[in-house]
């Protein structure tokens, strides 16, 4: 299947950023959440230096890619994740319908539909655990491009009844709560991923991919466990690890929690910002 591979595209950002050097905006900040490539980057560069005052990171991934393209200093890029509200994401609480009360153990992805999201990677991890004799049920929750191709994934998998396809919800607490392990087997281009915080908040076990800031939050035997990318084996080997191992996991996803409440809160970001704020503009 064709790949997209995310580039710096953004003429949008260009245009308020010149925009706003010619009027004289005391401060330009630009903003990078996800790691992309730059096939021009003496000209992308100047998006990140001349026409921006700081940059802002989503993980250490990205900054450290951004600063060795572009030669950003230190003082000039922040890393600052996207915070989330972790009263809203509690272990206690419903699940979601039709989910909730379930027998069998469910493990889940949560993400837009996307190739580098790896859904093609939890498949097949799946598939060889169904096989084997795995127990469980697998959901999928989004919509997006790939669809059409899980659906064919599933439809030759030899387990049809075994899969959920959720489609679109706001009701993301619920799915969490519902879901015994959370996947996340991204290929490339993660900063922080949203749904990753979530579910330490939750309580949520995840299993995660070697990509990008995935590995900052959700920390190899202390957070959650960590895999190759692409590996469909180690997955499914993590996963079986996850539910069989209950006391470990409880360990890790206290300490998810714990990570989420010290580093990743919404409020923390907040004051973060307001702190960068004020050493630009009091100079």
């Amino acid at each position: 299947m064709p790949e997209h591979i995310p580039r710096e595209t953004s003429r949008d950002g260009w245009f308020v950023a010149i925009a706003g050097r010619l009027a004289g905006v005391p401060l330009i900040i630009r903003t990078r959440h996800i790691d992309v490539t730059y096939p021009n980057p003496l000209i992308s560069r100047h998006a990140f230096t001349t026409l921006a005052d700081h940059v802002l990171c989503t993980s250490d991934q990205i900054r450290n890619h951004l600063q060795g393209v572009f030669g950003i200093a230190n003082d000039s890029i922040t890393t600052l994740p996207t915070g989330i509200d972790p009263s809203r994401f509690q272990a206690e609480g419903d699940g979601f319908p039709g989910l909730d009360g379930r027998r069998k153990k469910l493990v889940g992805m949560i993400s837009v539909l996307r190739s580098w999201k790896g859904h093609g990677v939890f498949m097949d991890a799946a598939r060889r655990l169904l096989d084997d004799g795995f127990k469980g049920d697998f959901v999928i929750t989004g919509e997006g491009p790939m669809k059409g191709h899980i659906d064919e994934w599933i439809a030759e998998s030899g387990h049809v009844g075994r899969f959920h396809l959720l489609g679109h919800t706001e009701n993301v607490p619920e799915v969490l709560r519902s879901l015994d392990v959370l996947v996340i087997p991204s290929l490339r281009h993660e900063g922080i991923p949203q749904i990753g915080l979530q579910a330490l908040a939750s309580r949520t076990p995840i299993v995660g991919s070697d990509v990008g800031g995935i590995p900052e939050i959700v920390r190899n035997g202390e957070t959650g466990r960590i895999v190759p990318p692409d590996d469909a084996i180690a997955l499914a080997t993590a996963i079986n690890t996850t539910l069989a191992d209950s006391k470990n996991t409880r360990s890790m996803t206290a300490a998810g929690r714990k990570l989420v409440e010290d580093r990743y809160s919404f409020s923390r970001m907040l004051d973060q910002l307001d702190q960068l704020y004020a050493h630009h503009l009091d100079d």
